[in-house]
């Protein structure tokens, strides 16, 4: 589980909707389960499909996160035309077992905001990965 506040879901909801129709993309970082700082990124893309972060942006608030104590919790991204659901790029480039994937999709009047981890499968013969929910627990504003 995550918990993230409604005025860091608001922040995300409007960093799509501001790049709209291309993905957005950026961090979420904080402490154990809680979310309490977004980082938006560049997609150096600029598609509407996919979505690659900015290494030197990368960098950056990495550092950025480090000095104030941070960890970098989740990657966030948006689908402008598709479900808050991983797709098959996704999940294909989810290489990192322990970050968390938060989706925000626009395709429909009310955005909406799903988080994922996505694992190789843990047998020596299931090498495809498996995604697991992450209950987004969000809280009123603080």
């Amino acid at each position: 589980m995550i918990q993230i506040n409604q005025d860091l879901v608001d922040q995300i909801i409007d960093h799509a909707q501001s790049v709209d129709p291309i993905e957005a993309c950026g961090y979420l970082a904080g402490k154990g389960d809680v979310v309490s700082k977004m980082y938006p990124l560049t997609n150096v893309d600029h598609s509407p499909e996919h979505f690659s972060l900015d290494p030197l942006e990368q960098l950056k608030v990495r550092k950025e996160a480090r000095l104030d104590g941070l960890d970098i919790i989740a990657v966030y991204h948006s689908h402008p035309a598709s479900p808050a659901r991983p797709s098959d790029e996704d999940i294909r480039l989810a290489h990192d077992p322990d970050i968390i994937y938060a989706i925000v999709s626009l395709a429909s009047d009310e955005p909406v905001l799903k988080a994922y981890k996505i694992q190789q499968g843990n047998s020596v013969t299931n090498h495809k990965k498996v995604i697991l929910n992450v209950d987004l627990h969000i809280t009123a504003n603080s």
